[in-house]
């Protein structure tokens, strides 16, 4: 069973491979929108309040680090290096630009997309960071490609 849930993707049938990438990437938005609730309607909270959507609060970014981190490690762990980047950090990435650009444009028209681009950078550099770390721990040492998980032949 162990070999199932931590060995390499590779060697898994093509559905479970795809299934498996599937379910991280369904586990990274489910995970984005618990710890980070935004409201499409765009509606203040308080009379006069310059604030659209709910704050983000420290344990909720806390936990999304953490189980970003987690998802990252298994996926680098088990798959090629741009796979976690791929399954992990595109997802936040994406909800966070629709979240970002559902705005209107006044009073942070102008920030939201330097924002999105530092939080993008952020998020994908912690999980290709915790992708390499996992996957120094593999039982077998083997040469990858970037997303095939076969040496690329030059």
């Amino acid at each position: 069973m162990t070999e199932k849930l931590f060995g390499p993707l590779r060697t898994r049938p093509w559905p479970e491979r795809w299934l498996t990438r599937l379910l991280g990437a369904t586990l990274a938005v489910a995970v984005y929108l618990l710890c980070l609730p935004w409201d499409l309607r765009n509606r203040v909270e308080f009379p006069g309040s310059l604030s659209e959507t709910t704050p983000a609060a420290g344990p909720a970014l806390a936990v999304l680090g953490v189980a970003l981190v987690a998802l990252a490690a298994y996926f680098g762990h088990r798959d090629a290096l741009a796979w976690p980047l791929l399954v992990v950090a595109v997802p936040p990435a994406t909800l966070m630009y629709v979240s970002f650009r559902s705005h209107p444009e006044p009073p942070d028209a102008g920030v939201w997309p330097l924002t999105w681009a530092f939080f993008t950078l952020v998020i994908a550099a912690g999980v290709l960071v915790a992708a390499s770390v996992a996957r120094g721990f593999r039982s077998e040492t083997v040469e990858e490609g970037w997303v095939t998980g076969a040496q690329g032949s030059s």
